[in-house]
């Protein structure tokens, strides 16, 4: 499938996209990690840019559902104002809504803390032909729950009665648990992809005065934004073990400089689409023999008509 971007640059000066770049394929610190990347490029060629790849993830999509042996998970990751459900709308506008499903974690319900915590991610996952996006993921079990512990106990785990049970060696397990529930899906025919949109406390204090100014963003403010902003190294320190310890081959997170949106939403489909290229097998059913042979004969009885 060939991009018309990678042919005929949309702009003279953008820089190209090597994926490897936002990999994340050895040991970090997050510190050192981009919050912005400037690719030289203004917000036109951008949207440009995006729309193009977006068409050409579209087509890859279509073309996988008929194939009907391949997903793909795609998780995203980020703290509050991130921008994950305006990069979500914007990298797959152009898709068939038969293609892709969507779903956004919330605290758990009754019914799903009465199962394991992976259960909700389980059932939710992509049938074979779709593209499935998990709006904060199965992540949030090593995440908001290592910055509040006292949320496990909602779980009434047999093996946890009070946060002294809560130690290195539960929280090794858990990371197990989620690297096999990611290499199995994997080795299932799901491809994974895991994008942490990494955003500068700068950044986030800015979108969150842009929220309290704007009458119509007011909604979307909440107190506790504010409480968990102050818990933002806490949620680093996590974000960088969980970086550190479930990137795999089978299931790579992608760092993605998240200050700018424009530029984070095209990275993320550029990513996307340079990596499933390459399924050179992924491609559209051939007609059985006999209707092969056919196709003339039902175009002359539907003319016919």
């Amino acid at each position: 499938m060939q991009n018309a971007a990678d042919t005929k640059p949309l702009n003279v000066t953008m820089k190209k996209i090597d994926i490897e770049d936002f990999r994340i394929s050895s040991k970090i610190n997050i510190k050192d990690l981009p919050t912005h990347i400037d690719i030289d490029a203004d917000k036109k060629a951008l949207k440009k840019a995006l729309r193009d790849v977006g068409k050409d993830l579209a087509d890859i999509q279509n073309t996988m559902y008929a194939h009907g042996k391949y997903s793909v998970l795609m998780c995203i990751q980020g703290m509050d104002t991130a921008g994950k459900d305006s990069l979500i709308r914007e990298v797959f506008k152009e898709f068939n809504v038969r293609g892709i499903v969507a779903h956004s974690f919330k605290k758990p319900t009754e019914l799903e803390l009465k199962h394991d915590y992976l259960w909700r991610h389980y059932i939710a996952l992509p049938a074979r032909g779709k593209f499935g996006i998990f709006n904060r993921t199965h992540y949030e079990n090593v995440l908001v729950t290592r910055v509040h512990p006292e949320y496990l106990m909602y779980e009434n785990m047999p093996n946890v009665n009070s946060l002294d049970d809560v130690d290195a060696a539960f929280w090794d397990s858990r990371f197990d648990e989620i690297n096999n529930f990611e290499k199995h899906i994997a080795d299932n025919g799901t491809i994974v992809f895991k994008f942490f949109l990494n955003l500068s406390k700068d950044e986030q204090k800015n979108r969150l005065l842009r929220r309290l100014n704007k009458p119509e963003k007011n909604w979307k403010f909440s107190p506790d934004d504010l409480d968990e902003r102050k818990l933002w190294e806490d949620y680093q320190d996590c974000y960088e073990d969980l970086l550190n310890r479930t990137s795999k081959e089978h299931a790579p997170w992608f760092n993605i400089p998240a200050d700018d949106k424009p530029t984070a939403r095209y990275i993320v489909a550029k990513i996307l689409y340079d990596t499933l290229k390459v399924y050179t097998d992924i491609k559209e059913p051939e007609l059985p023999a006999k209707q092969k042979a056919n196709i003339d004969s039902y175009k002359a009885e539907l003319e016919q008509e």
